[in-house]
């Protein structure tokens, strides 16, 4: 009865009252002891407002039903595809919501719909790849700092694909400590490339130059990126090297001489199909025989041969530190001695040797910035430090 009463009185009563009786209905229909003829009835009536043209009578329905799990499901999937005011609150919280229609709203949602989705608690899998495939940047920057959303490869991938170049989506994914190695230095490449095209258009350097400035940037961010990698993490980023075709004997030389030789190991096993347990049984040997065989299988040129020999000789002569001051120091020693060897090896050609210059350069330049840290830090400690009674 009461019921008939409330759709009698509908027809005539104002939006704003409307939108107060229709929560008071739906709250009743949630938390009071109807009988099992009413609960029907309050639904019926309940469905009927979702066509009111007032929007704020269906946002009232919204709340009250948006994030209880025992809401009607048919009133719910309305009210996910209504206008962005009303499925709002009902696109984010309700847990009533399958992954097919939060995919299919996702598709064809605008940019506040997609949003709503991304910031869903426990977002799987499927629901995240339809963001990163067709969202807005705004959608793909919440998904990113959504800690509870589960992200696959390919949709970090994707996203970056997509808006790696705006600063705001680099930045929220750089941020995130456990981001693939891989998709980490994808975004480094996407700001390289946009550094580049800008030094060139503002005619700072001409586009050779900045090409090579840039794949020199490019090679120190991997193997500061590898540094960090491990296990899977680093077999995906040797796979993403070779499909972007920047897994060289530059990079791989550079890695040798930075002290990274995990990063050697994984990228000699990914070019020449070797198990990495025996890739660093043979660089550990250092026979020149399988060591040249080694480099042969995984496609490096004859020419840089003779600076993997040295640089392997060393290595084992003088080793690695840890200590970020010493290992600059230790970089610059041993590319000038892998730089002297090579000098004298008919078989070094020349692009090696001018490559090895350019080493040489780049460690001398850090040693004497490890350097310069160290005085500006030391000045610091005794400028702060207490001064006894």
């Amino acid at each position: 009865m009461i019921v008939r009463q409330f759709i009698s009185w509908i027809r005539h009563a104002p939006a704003g009252e409307r939108a107060e009786a229709t929560r008071a209905l739906a709250r009743a229909w949630l938390i009071s002891d109807l009988t099992i003829d009413d609960r029907i009835a309050a639904e019926g009536a309940l469905l009927l407002m979702l066509d009111d043209p007032a929007a704020q009578v269906r946002q009232a329905i919204a709340e009250v039903f948006a994030s209880h799990p025992d809401a009607p499901p048919t009133i719910v999937r309305a009210l996910a595809s209504d206008q962005a005011s009303v499925a709002l609150p009902v696109l984010e919280f309700s847990p009533l919501l399958l992954d097919a229609d939060l995919v299919d709203i996702v598709a064809t949602g605008d940019n506040a719909v997609q949003c709503a989705v991304a910031r869903r608690f426990e977002l799987p899998a499927a629901v995240c790849a339809a963001i990163a495939e067709v969202g807005s940047p705004a959608a793909a920057l919440e998904l990113i700092e959504n800690p509870h959303a589960e992200l696959a490869p390919f949709s970090w991938d994707r996203i970056v694909e997509r808006h790696g170049h705006l600063a705001a989506i680099r930045e929220s994914m750089l941020a995130l400590p456990d981001l693939p190695a891989a998709t980490r230095l994808a975004l480094v490449a996407k700001l390289s490339d946009t550094l580049q095209q800008f030094v060139v258009a503002r005619g700072w350097l001409s586009a050779d130059r900045a090409a090579r400035a840039t794949g020199e940037a490019m090679d120190r961010s991997t193997i500061a990126i590898a540094a960090h990698a491990r296990g899977a993490d680093m077999a995906a980023l040797m796979r993403h090297l070779c499909e972007t075709r920047t897994l060289t004997a530059g990079l791989i030389l550079r890695a040798l001489l930075s002290g990274n030789l995990l990063l050697v190991e994984h990228a000699l096993a990914e070019l020449s199909g070797t198990a990495p347990a025996r890739v660093a049984a043979l660089l550990a040997d250092g026979g020149r025989a399988s060591l040249n065989a080694l480099l042969g299988r995984a496609g490096l040129p004859e020419t840089v041969f003779p600076a993997f020999r040295a640089a392997l000789a060393a290595e084992r002569e003088i080793g690695f530190v840890a200590n970020e001051s010493s290992a600059a120091r230790l970089r610059r020693r041993m590319v000038e001695r892998v730089l002297t060897q090579c000098e004298t090896d008919p078989d070094a050609a020349g692009p090696l040797l001018i490559l090895l210059r350019r080493f040489a350069t780049e460690f001398a330049r850090e040693e004497a910035a490890a350097l310069r840290d160290e005085v500006i830090a030391e000045e610091a400690a005794w400028r702060y430090a207490p001064v006894a009674a």
